[in-house]
């Protein structure tokens, strides 16, 4: 499995920022490192029509265990929004700061979950960071099932 990781932030960041991205980088460094490691582990249960839970227990096994992540945390409803979001894994950094982990597999790129746990991310009031595990595809979808649009309404 090929990792890659992407980082996305702000142009501008004031001191206390820069030191928590800091906190952020170094866990997502580590989940880097344990992917890569887990890599043909991954392999073997992402397959056409596995559950993402496969994935999410390996997953799970650095996230939980070894940094401290929290498992399907019901998320702290913002005023006006009651959504009951609730996350694969949540790290808090801090009073009202976080970090939520989600963990995809197919529905990301046939259901556009990603979008939904960017909009997570978005409306969480105690959470500015994603970690978003998405395991390439796999290549053993039929062609001509990988992209089929759903008919309009």
């Amino acid at each position: 499995m090929d990792i890659r990781h992407a980082r996305f932030v702000r142009s501008v960041l004031d001191s206390a920022e820069s030191a928590e991205l800091e906190h952020v980088d170094a866990l997502a460094d580590q989940l880097t490192e344990h992917l890569t490691t887990h890599g043909p582990q991954i392999d073997l249960v992402h397959i056409h029509r596995a559950q993402s839970s496969a994935v999410q227990t390996i997953v799970a096994a650095m996230l939980r265990e070894h940094l401290g992540f929290r498992e399907e945390v019901v998320l702290t409803p913002q005023d006006g929004f009651v959504t009951h979001a609730r996350p694969d894994f949540v790290y808090t950094l801090g009073p009202g700061r976080g970090i939520i982990a989600e963990v995809e597999r197919g529905g990301t790129t046939t259901n556009s979950h990603d979008l939904k746990d960017l909009w997570k991310t978005h409306i969480a009031a105690d959470a500015q960071h994603l970690f978003l595990v998405v395991p390439t595809p796999t290549g053993t979808r039929p062609e001509s099932l990988a992209s089929t649009p759903t008919p309009a309404s």
